[in-house]
């Protein structure tokens, strides 16, 4: 019984863990002195599964107040960009951003036909006014084959 009990916590564990994914961040310019810090993205679920919701869930940490501004996201596949979006900042965190840590939250349905594969997705966030870019970041996503993809690591 202690076995199955077992199996069964590690299983559990193994399923939640695969459904979300951190993933590597790189900044757009390895000397740039951004006043908003990115220590990481997680995306939920992993790999994404064109059709349903995916959440990408960037922890970061300003180095100033900042009370309002643009997150400009670009998406590229094999090189070609292929979709660009912008978005008011305070629409995916609580504003004015204080100095310090917060998460910024960008939920997206890819459509059915969305191809599989590895995807490239740069975002900048400028603030309102100066458009001074506060960050911006690249990271790279994966879109599965099957919708089924995505618990297959049960």
């Amino acid at each position: 019984m202690a076995v199955l009990r077992f199996l069964f916590a590690l299983s559990f564990l193994l399923s939640t863990s695969a459904l979300t994914q951190a993933t590597d961040v790189h900044y757009c310019d390895k000397k740039g002195d951004y006043d908003v810090k990115v220590s990481g993205v997680e995306i939920s679920p992993y790999p994404i599964v064109k059709g349903q919701p995916a959440t990408f869930s960037i922890s970061a940490s300003a180095g100033k107040a900042v009370s309002s501004g643009k997150l400009v996201i670009d998406v590229s596949y094999f090189g070609f960009h292929i979709y660009s979006e912008t978005d008011d900042i305070c629409g995916k965190t609580s504003c004015p951003i204080s100095s310090g840590d917060f998460i910024i939250s960008h939920s997206q349905v890819l459509p059915g036909f969305t191809p599989p594969g590895t995807y490239t997705l740069k975002m900048t966030m400028l603030e309102d006014g100066s458009n001074d870019q506060l960050t911006c970041i690249t990271f790279d996503f994966s879109i599965g084959f099957f919708p089924f993809e995505a618990i297959a690591y049960n």
